[in-house]
């Protein structure tokens, strides 16, 4: 997983390095939303498919719309994951066998970028209804599992497509993957399962998300302010 997560900032850098300007104003400061889909895990206890064992996922977001390309998010997500030792192909010391439930809550702040200039609006200003995006960011996650819980920094990467349906209410649909920097997402049994010491960026878990959700914008911007002294 840590070329997955490599390659991931890689591809993020590439993308909005050479698009660093600014989009077009955006009629509306904020949006408001929540989105439900299905989550999953990588662990001690799955290396491969993370949707194996499929959870339910939910979600809350509050958004700052910077401009027509660019926006910062900050979300509140919540996610049932699961997970057996039997489907990984690793023989564990005394071969000992796992399974494990948790929910894992994740609060994180990201940045998105969209591909487009998104809204809708004039022809003369080239907007699009629909636009792909990338979002990185920065969270906390807290775990809970057989009465144990354990909280680590989280960095969560993702990729979507946003549908604006009306001038304020838009649609998404998002794939998701969020490196957190523990290795007891999957409880305390499969920390350090295979006898190697956890490190801040190895041998830790990721979760998973594949969502759709919607969102609603408020908070206008003044396109003609008249200032008094």
């Amino acid at each position: 997983m840590t070329r997955i997560f490599l390659l991931l900032t890689l591809l993020i850098a590439s993308l909005t390095a050479p698009v660093a300007a600014r989009g077009q104003v955006a009629p509306y400061k904020f949006d408001f939303g929540g989105g439900l889909g299905m989550s999953g895990y990588i662990g001690d206890a799955n290396s491969t498919n993370p949707f194996a064992h499929p959870g339910f996922t939910a979600d809350l977001s509050m958004r700052y719309i910077l401009d027509t390309r660019w926006a910062f998010k900050a979300s509140l997500q919540t996610m049932g994951l699961s997970g057996d030792t039997q489907d990984i192909d690793n023989v564990l010391p005394d071969l000992a066998h796992f399974t494990f439930t948790s929910q894992v809550w994740d609060l994180s702040v990201r940045c998105e970028f969209n591909f487009f200039n998104y809204g809708i609006g004039e022809t003369y200003k080239r907007l699009r209804r629909w636009s792909p995006y990338l979002a990185v960011g920065l969270g906390c996650s807290m775990a809970s599992s057989d009465g144990n819980t354990a909280a680590g920094l989280s960095l969560p990467f993702a990729f979507g497509v946003k549908f604006k349906l009306k001038p304020r209410i838009n649609l998404h649909a998002e794939f998701s993957m969020t490196k957190v920097f523990n290795d007891k997402v999957d409880g305390q049994n499969l920390a350090d399962v295979n006898g190697i010491k956890t490190d801040f960026y190895k041998n830790t878990d990721w979760f998973s998300r594949l969502s759709i959700g919607i969102s609603y914008e408020f908070g206008k911007r003044c396109e003609t302010c008249h200032y008094v002294e």
